[in-house]
C-alpha cells in the first residue's frame, strides 16, 4: 500500500509589527515618538532621553509622560509670555542673551527650564533661562546637560527662591518668573522675587501649603466660639484644604493689588496631579484697591493678620514702569 505523503505545514505567519520594530532604528522611533507628542522634529533628543522622557532605544518612557504632559501644558501658557516680552524689547544690536530674561524658581533638575528653552528660546533666538534650586548636586547636573548641549543661554544658581532676590548673578529686572510646585512659602518667595524685580508676568503652579493651614489650627477653638465659619475648617482634612485655598486666594489679590492682571486656571486634568492651580499674573500697573482692601478683611476675619506682614506687605514701587 502506497505510502501517502504527510500533509504539508503551512508556512509560518509574519507578524507585520515585529517586522516592522526589527526594521526601525532608535532614531526612526525617537521621530515617532516626537510625532506621538506632538513635538517638532528639530526638539532634542538627547534632551528627551537625558530628562528620561525617551529611552536610549528612542521609544516613550511611560512612567515620565504624566510629568511631560504637565511641562509642555504649562509650556502652552508660558510661550505667549515670552513671545510678548520679546515683542516689547528693542532686538537690533542686542546681545541673544539680553532678554527676555526668565527666572524659574525651585526648579529641581530644569525639566521645565530645558524644555522651554528647547522649544521657545532656542528657536526664538534670544533670551536667557535662570534655575534656581538648592541643591547643589541638581545644579551640577544640569550644568554638565546643558554644556553637552551647547544650551549656552541656561544658567543655574545653587540656592533658595528666597536668596535670590539679592543675587549678583541676577539682573536687576527679569521678564518671567516661574515656579512649578515650589513647595509651601517658597511661591511667596517667587512672588516676592518678581515684585522686586519688576517681572511683566508670573507663572505659578503652587505645590503643598502648610503656613495658613498652621495658624488656621493655633487658633481654631477661639475661631469656634467667635464664629459658625469656623465649621469651615473644625476638622482637620477641612483645615488642610480650606488652608490651601485660602492662600492662593490672598496670593491672587495680593497680586491684583500690587498691578497685575491675575488668571487661575488648572494646568492638567486631576489624573495627572493635585496640585493643578495655575496662576498667571501679567504687570499692567492698574494696582487695585480693592483689592488690597479685600486681603485684609479677609486675613482679619480668619485671624491671618500676622501673614500680612510677612507674606504680603504693602510695597512702594516707586511708579514702576514696564
Amino acid at each position: 500500500m502506497p505510502r501517502q505523503d504527510s500533509p504539508s505545514r503551512p508556512p509560518p505567519r509574519s507578524n507585520p509589527r515585529r517586522a516592522e520594530s526589527a526594521a526601525s532604528t532608535p532614531a526612526d522611533k525617537a521621530r515617532q515618538a516626537l510625532a506621538e507628542l506632538g513635538l517638532a522634529q528639530d526638539v532634542s533628543v538627547e534632551l528627551l532621553q537625558a530628562l528620561h522622557i525617551l529611552t536610549r532605544e528612542g521609544r516613550l518612557n511611560q512612567d515620565s509622560r504624566r510629568k511631560l504632559k504637565q511641562v509642555l501644558h504649562l509650556v502652552q501658557f508660558i510661550e505667549p509670555l515670552i513671545q510678548e516680552a520679546a515683542r516689547a524689547m528693542p532686538a537690533d544690536g542686542a546681545p541673544p542673551d539680553a532678554g527676555p530674561v526668565l527666572v524659574d524658581h525651585g526648579a529641581g533638575k530644569s525639566y521645565l527650564g530645558f524644555v522651554l528653552y528647547d522649544l521657545v528660546l532656542r528657536p526664538l533666538g534670544r533670551g536667557r533661562v535662570v534655575s534656581v534650586e538648592w541643591r547643589p548636586e541638581l545644579i551640577a547636573r544640569s550644568q554638565a546637560l546643558a554644556q553637552r548641549l551647547g544650551f549656552a543661554r541656561m544658567a543655574f544658581l545653587p540656592m533658595a527662591v528666597a536668596e535670590a532676590q539679592n543675587a549678583p548673578e541676577l539682573p536687576a529686572r527679569v521678564d518671567i518668573v516661574t515656579a512649578l510646585h515650589a513647595c509651601d512659602s517658597a511661591t511667596d518667595d517667587a512672588i516676592a522675587f518678581g515684585l522686586a524685580k519688576r517681572a511683566r508676568a508670573m507663572a505659578l503652579v503652587p505645590c503643598c501649603q502648610a503656613e495658613v493651614a498652621a495658624h488656621l489650627r493655633m487658633h481654631k477653638a477661639l475661631a469656634l466660639a467667635r464664629t459658625p465659619l469656623a465649621e469651615l475648617w473644625r476638622h482637620p482634612l477641612h483645615t488642610r484644604e480650606l488652608g490651601s485655598h485660602l492662600t492662593n486666594v490672598m496670593r491672587c489679590l495680593y497680586l491684583e493689588a500690587q498691578g497685575y492682571q491675575v488668571s487661575v486656571t488648572e494646568l492638567t486634568g486631576w489624573e495627572h496631579s493635585m496640585k493643578n492651580e495655575l496662576i498667571i499674573a501679567r504687570y499692567t500697573g492698574h494696582k487695585k484697591r480693592s483689592a488690597r482692601q479685600r486681603l485684609e478683611a479677609i486675613a482679619a476675619e480668619m485671624g491671618l493678620q500676622e501673614l500680612l506682614a510677612l507674606r504680603f506687605p504693602v510695597r512702594n514701587d516707586g511708579g514702576r514702569s514696564l
